[in-house]
């Protein structure tokens, strides 16, 4: 973009230009200062709208930057009438981290507690956050409560918190009260946080699996969220034969391999399943 400076200078380059081609008494040089004239408008008309625009974007600038004032966070807005920034989250899927649910509330969570288990840390598959603000809060309750995320209809619920209640937490990311690990994964002691998913993965690994599982058992147990298996590998021990109690499984796609995922920690012949990514 050009300065004001720039274009004050321009345009006085320009009137010099017309008033030095205007003291010729020639005709045809009258004639070209003529057609100089009407294209030397067009160009300051060009600046006029360039600098219009220049200074329409700086009050767009200058009007977001008033709508991040701290003074504006509790504001009571439409569909929000208490100003209300903190937001109760549930039914959540097991595999969820920080990064997939900020991204579910277009980015605008501040501070967020997972809630688990006091004595196991074991996800509950809900969580609380703070929003930037009262706008935010009101425009996920309006247009988020109610959609699915990995297969799952996510319950949002304005959580305004209690009197003498340490909130916002100071660290980002909390689990059950205590500092999250990094990657905000949800799982507590009770379930272990699966690694990044590769991209386009259709494999699971599955652990901590009753002796009693078999082909048919898994099979129901996964499309109880629409996740139809491929394939499963059971894994042995070499010398004895014994099942190991881990394995395998291959969806057709993976949409289908996240929508499994969302099942890490649910209990499988009475046993909490683990479930990891796997290539």
């Amino acid at each position: 973009k050009k300065s004001k400076k720039e274009k004050k200078q321009k345009k006085e380059k320009k009137s010099k230009k017309r008033k030095d081609t205007a003291s010729s008494g020639d005709e045809k040089e009258s004639k070209k200062q003529k057609k100089q004239d009407e294209t030397l408008e067009e160009e300051d008309d060009d600046d006029d709208v360039e600098e219009a625009n220049g200074d329409e974007e700086n009050n767009n600038e200058e009007a977001e930057a008033q709508n991040d004032d701290p003074a504006d966070k509790n504001k009571p807005c439409k569909n929000n009438p208490q100003g209300i920034t903190r937001l109760f989250i549930g039914n959540l899927p097991f595999a969820i981290t920080e990064t997939t649910l900020n991204d579910f509330l277009n980015g605008s969570i501040t501070h967020l507690k997972w809630i688990t288990d006091k004595e196991t840390g074991k996800f509950y598959g809900s969580a609380f956050a703070e929003l930037r603000n009262s706008k935010d809060a009101a425009k996920c309750m309006q247009e988020i409560n109610g959609t699915q995320l990995m297969g799952r209809p996510i319950k949002l619920n304005y959580a305004p918190p209690r009197d003498l209640e340490d909130w916002p937490p100071k660290s980002r990311v909390i689990t059950g009260g205590k500092v999250a690990n990094a990657g905000g994964q949800a799982g507590g002691k009770g379930i272990k946080a699966m690694s990044v998913k590769p991209e386009g993965c259709c494999k699971l690994f599955i652990g901590n699996l009753s002796y009693e599982i078999d082909d048919e058992g898994i099979t129901k147990f996964f499309m109880t969220v629409d996740a139809e298996i491929k394939a499963v590998r059971w894994l042995f021990h070499q010398d004895s034969g014994d099942f190991k109690g881990v394995g395998y499984v291959d969806f057709w796609n993976t949409d289908a391999c996240e929508k499994a995922a969302t099942l890490n920690g649910k209990n499988l012949l009475g046993r909490p399943i683990r479930i990891d990514w796997a290539e």
